[in-house]
């Protein structure tokens, strides 16, 4: 008999089974898939860390998780600065000085207030009905045609004007020559790769791989006294509300014979006629020296009931349906449910570690 049966070898579910088992509960891990780590998984290839599912960077203003994460892993000091190709012009992400300077051959932050302030004012949108109105009265015209538009219809996989409005809540505009994606305290890479962190949090932990939780869910649930559950919610309650939506991603990855393809470990194509919506050289995520790359091309897609789900689409039409899982999943006395596919909300990793110490802390008692 264990104490918990964890659903799911990611990021949550290993440190869930760090907390438990250092606690004195004895842990069975499993997962479907044949590796642990969950999408954070890297594996190497010609001597690099490939992110196999799509690149992972970590970051955080949370002192206790980054000093949490630091115990198993060291983390390099990569910033996260990605670079927009659109047709031939090249522009910085998030949208700053330097991308500003490109866009209008300005200098200041009072030329580059000054420009959108005008293109808001010319778009008079004072009650954007989509997302294409919505980018508009944030940052202008210009940036939202370059910049935002094709990427986020590809990522979407619908036009912006048939997008709600409150996807994009805002956008980042930095009136500074910075080109640090992320604002937050603490940033980097796990050195050796994510599945190394991962190998340590799973330490002297039973793992199964390769075990499907539905194919022998009646099993495995007699063998624990509680279950942590970090699959998709609505396929736990057999779908019996209907299918949540998620957007799906396809991944085509190569070893090219040079020493660098393209210069930055992540960059985005913005132009909705090309079809993937970036690049990932994987080696610059730790200033790699190796004699080839590895590249990564990234397509956002349809997603199906045989794919990987990963990213849930929180509009108000599937936050209805969640709510009414959430509503039976409160009712588990012996399951529960966490991560991002088991509470239908999109989380970075340090919101992963954050909410899987306050559940182990909440199951102890402390």
């Amino acid at each position: 008999m264990y104490d918990y049966l964890i659903v799911g070898a990611g990021l949550y579910g290993a440190v869930f089974a760090r907390e438990m088992t250092d606690a004195g509960k004895r842990c069975l891990v499993i997962d479907r898939r044949d590796h642990i780590g969950g999408n954070i998984y890297t594996k190497e290839v010609e001597g690099i860390n490939v992110h196999v599912y799509g690149a992972h960077i970590f970051h955080t203003d949370n002192k206790e998780v980054w000093d949490y994460v630091n115990r198993y892993a060291v983390f390099n000091r990569y910033t996260n600065s990605p670079v927009a190709f659109y047709k031939d012009e090249v522009y910085n992400m998030p949208f700053n000085m330097n991308t500003f300077s490109r866009l209008w051959n300005i200098k200041t932050p009072e030329e580059a207030k000054a420009m959108i302030e005008k293109q808001r004012a010319e778009a008079a949108i004072d009650e954007p009905k989509n997302l294409e109105e919505q980018a508009i009265s944030l940052v202008g015209r210009d940036i939202y045609e370059k910049l935002v538009k094709g990427y986020t219809q590809k990522q979407w996989g619908r036009d912006c004007k048939e997008l709600p409005a409150f996807i994009i809540k805002r956008l980042p505009v930095r009136f500074t020559y910075d080109n640090n994606y992320f604002n937050d305290r603490y940033q980097g890479i796990a050195e050796g790769g994510y599945t190394a962190l991962i190998e340590k949090l799973l330490e002297g932990v039973e793992v199964r791989l390769g075990v499907d939780y539905f194919d022998r869910r009646e099993e495995l649930s007699s063998v624990a006294k509680k279950t942590l559950y970090t699959g998709m919610v609505d396929q736990y309650f057999d779908y019996c509300y209907g299918e949540l939506e998620y957007r799906g991603l396809r991944f085509e990855t190569e070893v090219l014979d040079c020493e660098n393809y393209q210069g930055n470990a992540v960059i985005n194509y913005t132009e909705y006629e090309v079809p993937y919506t970036r690049i990932i050289e994987h080696k610059h995520f730790e200033y790699g020296t190796q004699e080839k790359t590895v590249i990564t091309r990234e397509y956002p897609e349809t997603w199906e009931k045989d794919k990987e789900p990963y990213y849930p689409v929180n509009n108000e039409k599937n936050n209805e349906l969640y709510n009414k899982y959430k509503t039976l999943a409160d009712r588990e006395e012996t399951v529960i449910f966490g991560g991002r596919l088991g509470t239908y909300r999109y989380l970075d990793m340090h919101h992963i570690v954050a909410e899987a110490l306050a559940l182990s802390k909440k199951e102890l008692g402390k």
